[in-house]
């Protein structure tokens, strides 16, 4: 019997062609040359790239036998996802193999700026000998700030204890458990702006940390502030950073990462206290080496029908087909779990109820785990590292199975208790012939509402009025309400309201609508395809 071809499309380590193994039909192919790559694709079973090949729509149709397309590395912006998982094909990455490379590179900037090593550098080349203009700072005794507390940003904390630094940290989903454990005093980014001789950052890139800091945040920061950007580009609002360099708000700066790569027209280069590097955070030899096994590892699991739990798009692998439709319910709910908590998260309690149950449904945990964690993770999340990361920030989690379900077919929970001890919870169910994703309760409020984009979910005291109160402000702020449902437990109780709306809604608006129907619970959720 033939081997199944996999076809490498760049130079990939000879440890990763080593851990595919001798079961398969290696071969290679130029991916830069168009027509070579689309020759080389029909009858090949897998496609390993990096980033220069282009996976797109014409060579997805030219890979009609294709499992499974293996980037090396952690992005994927050229390979076509969407046609991809239309045309049932597996896509994986290397989630993990860059941790490391990137916290060093994080570290790197902070040395360098308290240093001036990039300028004394050019200056010493250039053949002056200026010491004194290159005076610089000690670590030692500082105060660090770490914004984003995930795998990277500990892995930073861990390697800054060393010098003898004050750190101090801020993310709202971890627990000040973990962060004890490290070593670090968990505040507000108001106190870490405002306290921090160095800040470090490193969270995802969303709607809610988009321009994180900018005008407001340097304006309470010390002049002698050096920031580093290693994460994604835009958490640091450009335009404010030009401000505060150019007029000695603050010290200096060093960014990986920009809102346009590479950043050719930005002002920003004028400046001479910035330092700037091409988005290096993955680019060293251990990272990419991480990669290429990793991946290849990953076409062993699809090639072979397993589960391959860094899959981007498609759970994959031996899971019931009864189970399978529950999994991206079940990460649309984690996403709303992770949204509705207003405090780091102690326990979690993912419940599957009904007939469902009487599969081995323990990837639904995985599932769950995968969209708390998408949403407020600073990395990528997959059904491998998901129990990792609940493990990292101190979060005992269960899974829960009850063959018999009263209201519904079956049921999906997630419930969870958070560090000051309040609980929330939210439910879902699949709905008829097309497998309809409905959420049925939040917080113990019955509802059924279709799982949508954009979720507004509000709580406050019952009475008449309301509904007219938000409804003429979302509307004056051209927010246009696509569902809507009322629950409540008891007249003139706690009511909840959850609206699905046709985009996201501004903060502003929350807050002024939060304080028109005096709402204890104002949420703006957005949930993702993951």
């Amino acid at each position: 019997m033939a081997k199944p071809v996999v076809l490498i499309a760049e130079e990939l380590s000879p440890a990763t062609v080593g851990a595919l193994g001798p079961d398969f039909d290696v071969r290679q192919v130029d991916g830069t040359d168009r027509v070579a790559l689309l020759s080389a694709l029909p009858g090949a079973k897998a496609l390993l790239v990096r980033s220069a090949t282009m996976v797109d729509k014409e060579a997805i149709a030219a890979g009609s036998d294709l499992v499974v397309i293996a980037r090396a590395g952690v992005g994927l912006d050229n390979v076509d996802i969407k046609a991809a998982t239309a045309a049932g094909i597996m896509v994986v990455n290397a989630p993990t193999s860059i941790v490391i490379s990137a916290a060093e590179l994080a570290i790197g900037h902070l040395l360098s700026l308290a240093r001036f090593i990039p300028d004394a550098n050019a200056s010493t080349k250039a053949g002056q000998w200026k010491r004194s203009k290159f005076t610089g700072v000690e670590f030692f005794d500082k105060t660090v700030g770490i914004v984003g507390l995930g795998r990277i940003g500990a892995l930073v904390a861990e390697r800054l204890s060393g010098f003898g630094v004050n750190l101090i940290a801020y993310d709202p989903f971890v627990a000040p458990a973990r962060a004890q454990q490290l070593g670090v005093q968990m505040v507000k980014l108001d106190v870490l702006m405002e306290s921090s001789d160095f800040i470090t950052i490193h969270i995802p890139k969303t709607p809610e940390t988009t321009g994180l800091i900018g005008a407001a945040q340097f304006a309470k920061a010390k002049p002698t502030l050096r920031i580093v950007n290693a994460s994604r580009g835009g958490i640091i609002d450009e335009a404010a950073l030009f401000d505060a360099l150019s007029s000695q708000q603050i010290a200096a700066a060093g960014l990986d990462v920009f809102v346009n790569e590479p950043p050719t027209d930005s002002p920003l280069l004028a400046l001479d206290n910035i330092q700037l590097t091409p988005h290096l955070g993955a680019s060293t030899d251990e990272a990419q080496e991480k990669a290429g096994v990793s991946v290849a590892k990953s076409v062993r699991l699809a090639l072979d029908g397993e589960l391959v739990p860094d899959a981007v798009n498609v759970a994959g692998g031996a899971i019931d087909e009864t189970v399978r439709p529950g999994l991206p319910l079940m990460e649309k709910l984690g996403q709303v779990f992770a949204g509705l908590a207003s405090n780091a998260i102690a326990a979690i309690d993912v419940e599957v109820r009904g007939e469902i149950a009487q599969f081995d449904v323990s990837v639904l945990k995985l599932a769950a785990l995968k969209g708390i964690f998408s949403a407020i993770s600073s990395e990528h999340v997959s059904y491998v590292n998901a129990p990792l990361l609940a493990e990292q920030r101190g979060v005992a989690v269960r899974l829960v199975t009850e063959t018999v379900s009263d209201e519904h077919r079956n049921l999906l929970t997630i419930r969870g208790t958070l560090v000051d001890g309040s609980q929330i919870s939210v439910a879902g169910t699949l709905t008829g012939q097309r497998q309809a994703q409905k959420i049925v309760s939040i917080n113990e409020f019955d509802v059924e509402v279709p799982m949508a984009q954009h979720l507004i979910v509000m709580v406050y005291t019952d009475r008449p009025g309301i509904v007219a109160v938000y409804g003429r402000e979302f509307g004056a702020a051209n927010v246009n309400i696509a569902g809507m449902q009322i629950a409540r437990q008891q007249r003139g109780g706690n009511a909840l309201s959850i609206l699905t709306v046709d985009s996201r809604v501004d903060d502003a608006v929350l807050a002024k609508v939060a304080s028109e129907i005096d709402a204890s619970v104002m949420k703006a959720i957005e949930v993702l395809e993951l």
